[in-house]
């Protein structure tokens, strides 16, 4: 420890027999840094690889007058514009919840208005859905009256027709089976986005209550 105290009098004692420099200017004489081995160094000087790792300031007095922190890698930067983007997200919708609603039952109404409409639609695909099934049912009983369907040894090929519309029902059954999903999904979601809304609404409302 006296050691190092001895090597950093010396060095700020030849800095002040430097010529002026911009850092001079600023009013620093020295840098610190820490190398991988834990072990403090000091400079009028940064190595290039140690340049872009945290290091302190110091001047004459030896005192540490500014900091640098070490450069932020491009995955770091890029969670920090992700973090900094979510925040502004939420503070835009914090505004839009005390703008748009007077209380916790004008969300409830809208909730309640948007999932009647999502029911609406549910219903009408589950009937299409119940239609496609039944139509696939009545082809696929046609069906068995051809080869090679049918176990009689007189029995015509199917006609094209025929296994043009299995395949064009049993594609359709297949994307409105998944559209029906997806709607269903989404109720789900909206129910929760208003029970998420009504408690932040809430807290919100709490911390700034209407005098």
């Amino acid at each position: 420890m006296r050691a190092s105290r001895i090597v950093f009098s010396l060095l700020l004692a030849s800095a002040a027999l430097l010529p002026l420099g911009a850092n001079a200017e600023k009013g620093i004489a020295a840098y610190r840094w820490v190398d991988e081995q834990g072990v403090v160094h000091y400079g009028d000087s940064i190595p290039p690889q140690y340049a872009e790792k945290a290091h302190e300031l110091l001047n004459k007095q030896g005192v540490q007058v500014g900091h640098e922190d070490a450069q932020k890698t491009p995955e770091q930067l890029a969670e920090e514009a992700r973090e900094h983007a979510e925040t502004l997200r939420r503070k835009q919708h914090d505004s839009f919840l005390v703008t748009t609603y007077t209380s916790v039952k004008d969300i409830e109404s809208l909730r309640d208005t948007r999932l009647d409409q999502l029911q609406g639609q549910r219903v009408a695909a589950e009937a299409y859905v119940e239609n496609l099934n039944s139509r696939l049912v009545a082809l696929q009983n046609r069906a068995k009256l051809f080869r090679p369907y049918s176990p009689r040894a007189e029995a015509r090929r199917m006609p094209d027709d025929l296994a043009e519309d299995l395949v064009r029902t049993l594609n359709e059954l297949h994307t409105q089976s998944n559209a029906l999903t997806a709607k269903n999904e989404e109720v789900s979601a909206m129910r929760a986005q208003f029970q998420s809304d009504i408690e932040r609404y809430r807290e919100l409302h709490d911390a700034h209550p209407k005098r």
